[in-house]
This record gives C-alpha cells, structure tokens and sequence, in this order.
C-alpha cells in the first residue's frame, strides 16, 4: 500500500492537494474503493512574492505530515479519516464529557485531574480540538508541553510551575482518554499508542519516626476522627481514600484476630488487611454496617490546617499531609526486619518495584545514622 501526495490544478493559478492510495482503498461510509482524499489545502502555481513561497512551503511540508499519517493509519487497517463526521468531531467536548462522568465513577479528585488535563488540553490547543487534529505528532507535542506548563486555574492563569510528577499523571490520563476515544468511536485508531509515557522521578517522601508517632498519639488535636484516622493508616499503611469510605461491614473479628475486607478505591482491587489490636482500638465503639468507621472526615483545607496544628503540637515542624502516615507504616516495617514481599502486599501495590521505593529511604536513614558517630584520629 502506497499513499503519495500529489497537486491538481485548479482555478485562479493555484493547485490543490490531495492524496493518491494504491491499491483503492474501501471508503468507511459507502464501501466502495477510493483512490483519493483532497486535504482542502492548496499552493500557488506560480509564487511571485515571498509571502506566497513561504505559503508553498509550509502547506506542502503540513501535506507531507498528513500523508505520512495516513500511511501509517492504512497499514493498521483504519480507514476511518476518510468519514469527515468523525474527523470533524469535537475532541475538546468530548473529552470534557470524559472529565465530568469521572466524578460519578471514582471520585472529586480523580475528576478534578481529568479537568485539569481537560483545561490544559484546551490552553495548549487554543480553544479548538478536532478529533482529526489528534495526532501522533500532536500527542508528542502536547507531552512536551506538559513538562515545562505551569498550573492553571479555572480563569487560565500561570500559578507557577506544574511539578513533574502532575505532567506525568496529566499525560497519563490524557492517553487513558485516547484508549476511551477508540472505543467511542470518536477516533478511529489510537494516535498515542506509540507515544512513550512520560518517567516519574522519585519525590522525598515524608515520613514520622516511631518517636513522632508516639508524640501525635499523646497531642491533641482538635478533629478526633482525623486523628484516629492518621494513626490508624500509620499502624495499617491504608491510603486516605479507603480509610474515608470504610465502613463497618469491611471491619471483621474472628478468634479474637481482626481484618479488613475491602475494595481499594485507586486500583479497585479486593483486599484482606489484617489489623493488630493497637490498630482496632483507633476504630472506636462498632456502629451498624452500612455506617462509615469514620464518620466526619471531610477532605478540606480546613481539615489540612488542623492536621498541621496538631503536627505542631506533637513537636513535629515538617510538613505533613495525610500520605504521610502510609509512607510511615511502609517504613517503620523495613526497618523493623519485614520483609519487602509482605510489605508490598499490605499496601495493596500491584508492584514490588513501587514498594522498593521505601527501601531506598531506609537505606538513605541507615547511611545517615551511621555516620552520626564519629572519631577524630
């Protein structure tokens, strides 16, 4: 299979483009075997003035673009830029639609992701996104974006740098998205799927030493449930989503043993947790199935203020969030001896290499403590 641009000669000395394919191939629509797609593009016959040179050579290289697409879209089988509805569609509607059900199906967070991507996707194509504008080159460049984007809010305006770790999330999502588009029909093959994700760099994790732990258990602080809360992911390394949905039909005591059983809300996995008394104890009197185990955490700035005054009262002057308390459980177990495997599996990591992370900090805490000690010889 062939596909070749080449210029027809229409009115007023210009020539228009299009696209030979050989052999024919079946149009989507009718069926029947076509040899041509005119791109609606043209260049002067004869250019007089730079301007029109200029014109000519940027319409033949964008010509060239196209039909390289194509070549590449008629080797797999897709025929389908040759329906102009589906060309045509609005990418940037869809993929905002995409963006809104997200809150029905997973959560405000992960929603507001999906419109952050949504609201980056519109500043970079400035307002217009046809489903036949994606393509591979645009998803090259709209990775590249990405990475040196700052943040947006909902008025467009630069509030600093967008981190690394955001990019790489946002550029997931947004091939997650080129996946649903396929089988929405809105794009007849994926452009991306021969786009490179882009690599995580690993970030300082906060973590709280046994003594801190000890510190905020004894503090006050003025929300008891997201107190209890923090603790209980410290001593069972649950992440802040399925602590806030947990209600008491997960919580199960057997033989004078306690677990949980659940489905965690990131990977949608089921998982049995076991719970140490210690850990139990934070869960407080049992209350009826249906209701939440903790009843009045609320993600908020609010909660966010209280958790770092409560921090402060513990003696703690780092910054930590919720997270913080999952990272503490991870690592408190390396170093007391447990082994990577079993710690992986607790946290409910789909792979070990995630879970390696936390070993790389106990190492880096090892280093440190050892060369606390030292001699003048």
């Amino acid at each position: 299979m062939k596909v070749t641009l080449r210029e027809k000669p229409i009115n007023d000395g210009r020539k228009s483009l299009y696209l030979d394919f050989y052999p024919a191939i079946p149009h989507p629509e009718t069926g029947k075997p076509t040899r041509r797609e005119f791109l609606g593009l043209y260049v002067y016959e004869k250019p007089r003035i730079d301007l029109e040179r200029r014109h000519n050579k940027e319409t033949r290289l964008l010509g060239e673009n196209i039909c390289a697409q194509r070549q590449l879209a008629i080797q797999s089988g897709h025929y389908g830029f040759l329906n102009k509805a589906v060309a045509n569609a609005d990418f940037l509607t869809w993929f905002k639609g995409q963006a809104e059900t997200e809150k029905q199906k997973r959560s405000l967070g992960s929603r507001n992701n999906w419109m952050s991507v949504y609201q980056h996707l519109e500043h970079f194509s400035e307002g217009k996104l046809l489903a036949n504008d994606v393509t591979e080159d645009f998803c090259k460049q709209f990775r590249q974006y990405l990475t040196t984007a700052k943040t947006l809010n909902t008025v467009r305006s630069g509030k600093g740098e967008l981190s690394h770790n955001s990019a790489v999330g946002y550029f997931t999502i947004f091939k997650t998205a080129l996946k649903r588009a396929v089988d929405a029909k809105v794009l007849e093959f994926n452009p991306g799927e021969r786009v490179k994700r882009l690599a995580v760099k690993e970030t300082q994790r906060e973590f709280l030493t046994m003594a801190e732990l000890q510190a905020l258990a004894k503090a006050d602080c003025d929300l008891q449930d997201l107190k209890r809360a923090a603790l209980f992911s410290a001593m069972t390394g649950l992440r802040y989503s399925d602590i806030e949905k947990l209600n008491w039909s997960e919580v199960y005591t057997s033989e004078g043993e306690h677990s949980l059983r659940f489905t965690q809300k990131k990977t949608e996995g089921v998982e049995t947790l076991p719970m140490s008394d210690s850990a139990y104890a934070l869960l407080g009197d049992r209350a009826i199935g249906s209701e939440k185990v903790f009843p009045n955490l609320a993600y908020s700035a609010w909660q966010n203020l209280k958790l770092q005054q409560w921090c402060l009262r513990a003696g703690i002057t780092r910054n930590i969030t919720f997270h913080a308390f999952r990272h503490t459980f991870a690592t408190l177990q390396l170093s007391l001896g447990t082994d990577l495997y079993t710690i992986s599996k607790m946290l409910g990591h789909r792979d070990i290499s995630t879970t390696q992370i936390y070993a790389k900090v106990v190492d880096k805490a090892k280093r440190e403590a050892a060369e606390k000690i030292k001699l003048i010889i």
